[in-house]
């Protein structure tokens, strides 16, 4: 039913195009051979033969060079009956260009060659006036300009279709690319999420045995911070991993604004963390917020993992056309060592992880050994300026 329908559409204007030709073919050819003394009279023949060759146009989609094949001995032959030059050639045209818009060049040139070939026939020989070799060249005009035509025709077509397959492609290109950015996004969360909450609950757990056979009822408290860090990272996990699910974020994304619950939890894994803001802190977009905190996020646990000290400090800056978020601590060379390893296949992905949400938004991080001992992580991230 679908297939018939869709070519009853196509069909119906060949349809009408054929019936057109058809009309005109009948009311006009009497007259003009009015205005050609010597050719034969329009008589029942004439008008069989203009019939055929405008209902032969109804099957030019389907079979073009058949079709020009009833249309050239159509033509032909009521030209070699010395009949009036008139509508029936533009039968002949349409069948022309048709070939020539729907089949490759060289074939399409053969099948019209052998058909201006048998349109030839009348000007040598014809029941009517015949013009000789003085007819030649306006008879090819009927052949050649309509294939020239159907071959520019053809080729702009088939410019545009690669074009349209070349745009396809890439918006394909495109959506993979997009695909596997998002992949590696959310790998990098689930990465900062994990990584994070496990190095909390290791020192946490650590702290909770060292207590537990001196001082058991302290050590309940680290129990019940691993109990609410553990909570806290799979909720987040929760959120971050149906984002693959859904493909789209389930609630809204970390920002600066959780500073204090990370300070807290890092609190209860023995890290005391000191937050300092430095400008009028505002609404961030998005992207800066997130990369902002997971900077200092990742910067905060690798201070608990190696730096071995007690206490950091975080300062973020707020500017008119930027945001700095900054961690520092006064450890030893461990810390300094857990950075340098920390974007090497044995040491993890955190410094890499951070360069690439930095840079992925034109900003710029320095990490490296303070003069004065200790170490210190900076990331500057460009904010466009309010209106």
């Amino acid at each position: 039913m679908r297939r018939s329908g869709q070519w009853a559409r196509r069909a119906a204007p060949d349809a009408v195009l054929a019936l057109v030709l058809l009309g005109f073919g009948l009311l006009a050819t009497g007259l003009a051979g009015d205005n050609q003394p010597g050719s034969r009279p329009v008589d029942a023949t004439c008008r069989v033969l203009i019939a055929l060759a405008a209902l032969a146009l109804l099957a030019r989609r389907r079979a073009p060079v058949a079709t020009l094949a009833v249309v050239t001995v159509a033509t032909a032959t009521y030209l070699v009956l010395g009949y009036p030059y008139g509508p029936v050639l533009l039968t002949f045209l349409v069948a022309v260009y048709t070939v020539a818009v729907r089949l490759p060049v060289r074939p399409a040139s053969l099948a019209i060659g052998g058909a201006f070939v048998l349109l030839l026939t009348h000007v040598f020989w014809s029941r009517g006036p015949a013009p000789g070799w003085a007819g030649v060249l306006p008879a090819s005009a009927w052949a050649v300009v309509p294939f020239a035509v159907g071959v520019v025709v053809r080729v702009n077509r088939e410019a545009a279709e690669r074009s349209r397959a070349e745009q396809a492609r890439t918006r394909a290109e495109q959506a993979r690319r997009q695909a596997d950015e998002e992949r590696l996004r959310i790998a990098q969360e689930v990465h900062d999420v994990v990584g994070h909450g496990l190095a909390a609950i290791s020192m946490q757990a650590e702290i909770a045995l060292h207590l537990l056979p001196k001082r058991p009822e302290q050590a309940e408290t680290a129990l019940t911070a691993i109990s609410r860090t553990s909570r806290e990272a799979l909720d987040e996990l929760r959120v971050t991993l149906g984002a693959v699910r859904r493909g789209a974020e389930r609630g809204p994304v970390p920002g600066l604004a959780r500073l204090p619950a990370l300070r807290d939890r890092l609190a209860g894994a023995g890290l005391a963390v000191e937050v300092r803001l430095v400008g009028d802190p505002r609404e961030l977009p998005a992207a800066v917020d997130l990369a902002a905190y997971r900077v200092v996020q990742e910067a905060l646990t690798n201070v608990l993992r190696h730096a071995g000290v007690a206490s950091a400090e975080v300062t973020v800056g707020y500017r008119s056309d930027e945001v700095t978020v900054e961690v520092t601590d006064r450890g030893t060379g461990a810390a300094r060592a857990g950075f340098e390893n920390a974007g090497d296949e044995s040491g993890g992905h955190g410094l890499a992880g951070m360069r690439e949400r930095v840079d992925a938004l034109g900003g710029r991080l320095a990490i490296g050994p303070r003069p004065d001992g200790g170490f210190r992580v900076h990331a500057r991230l460009p904010v466009e300026p309010s209106p």
